[in-house]
C-alpha cells in the first residue's frame, strides 16, 4: 500500500535504525580502523613533510592535512556504508524483506544516505579528535565545516546506493570502490594544494567534484581555500542533486532489484 513519504506507521524509523545499528555492532571494524588509518597517513606524511611544505603561505602541512584527512574519512566510510549494506542483502537474498516493507522510495533512499552520513560523521569525529592532538584546532567558519561535511556524506553515500545497486557481486563493488571513489578522493587535494601542480593537472582537478567537498571542507578551519568557498558549494550541491535523482531512479524503476 502507498502512503505519503514518512508518515505515521512507515518503515522509515526501522530501516533507519537497522542501518545504524548495524555498523555500530562491529564498530572496531567501521570506526576505529579507519581512524587508525587516518592517523597513519597524518603521523607519516607530517612527519616527512612538516618542515618542506607550507601551505597558504602560514600553514603548517600538519594542520593543512587534518581537515583534509578527516573529510577523506568521512566520505570513504558514508560510501562503504550504503555500498556493503546493499550488496550483502542482495547476495544474502534478505534484501527482499525490505522491498517488502511499508516504505516509499524516498524513505528507502533516506534511511540509507542518513545512515551512511551518520557513519561518516562518526569516522570524521573521531579522526579530528585524534589528530588535533598534533595541532592547535582552529575553526574559522564552523558552518562551512558542517554543510560540506553533510553534503559530502550524502554524496557519497548516494554513491555508495547506486554501487550497491549496480553491483552483483562483491569484486564489482570493489571495482567501483578502486577505480573510481579512490581514486577521486586521493585526487582531491587532501594532501596537497592543487597551486602546487603543474598547470594542466590545476585544469583537471577543477572537473572532479571531490576537490570542492575537500576544499570547501577545509576553508571552514582556516578561511582560506584554493577556490571561492561559494563555487565550491554549488558545485557539491549540484553534483549532490544528481546524484540524488540518478539513485531516486534507480529505485523507482526497480534495477537490479525487482527482477
Amino acid at each position: 500500500m502507498k502512503h505519503a513519504p514518512f508518515a505515521y506507521g512507515s518503515g522509515f524509523p526501522t530501516l533507519l535504525r537497522k542501518e545504524v545499528k548495524r555498523f555500530y555492532k562491529v564498530a572496531f571494524q567501521t570506526v576505529a580502523a579507519p581512524v587508525l588509518t587516518a592517523v597513519l597517513y597524518l603521523m607519516i606524511f607530517g612527519h616527512v613533510l612538516e618542515d618542506k611544505v607550507q601551505m597558504y603561505g602560514h600553514l603548517s602541512y600538519t594542520a593543512f592535512l587534518v581537515p583534509g584527512l578527516v573529510m577523506m574519512s568521512v566520505l570513504q566510510n558514508a560510501f562503504a556504508n550504503t555500498s556493503s549494506s546493499l550488496i550483502q542483502s542482495k547476495i544474502t537474498g534478505n534484501l527482499v524483506f525490505v522491498l517488502l516493507a511499508p516504505l516509499t522510495n524516498i524513505e528507502f533512499y533516506a534511511a540509507y544516505v542518513l545512515a551512511a552520513v551518520f557513519r561518516g560523521v562518526v569516522v570524521g569525529c573521531g579522526v579530528f579528535l585524534i589528530t588535533a592532538w598534533f595541532i592547535e584546532p582552529s575553526f574559522a567558519y564552523p558552518l562551512w565545516i558542517v554543510g560540506f561535511a553533510f553534503l559530502g556524506a550524502a554524496i557519497l553515500g548516494s554513491m555508495g546506493l547506486i554501487a550497491g545497486i549496480w553491483a552483483d557481486k562483491f569484486d564489482q563493488l570493489a571495482a567501483f570502490q578502486n577505480f573510481l571513489i579512490m581514486p577521486a578522493t586521493m585526487l582531491s587535494g587532501v594532501f596537497y594544494s592543487i597551486h602546487t601542480l603543474p598547470p594542466v593537472w590545476q585544469t583537471i582537478s577543477h572537473f572532479n567534484p571531490f576537490f570542492y567537498m575537500i576544499d570547501g571542507f577545509r576553508y571552514g578551519f582556516f578561511g582560506v581555500s584554493d577556490v571561492s568557498p561559494w563555487m565550491s558549494l554549488l558545485v557539491v550541491g549540484g553534483f549532490f542533486i544528481a546524484i540524488s535523482i540518478a539513485a531516486l531512479r534507480m529505485l523507482q524503476t526497480g534495477y537490479k532489484l525487482r527482477h
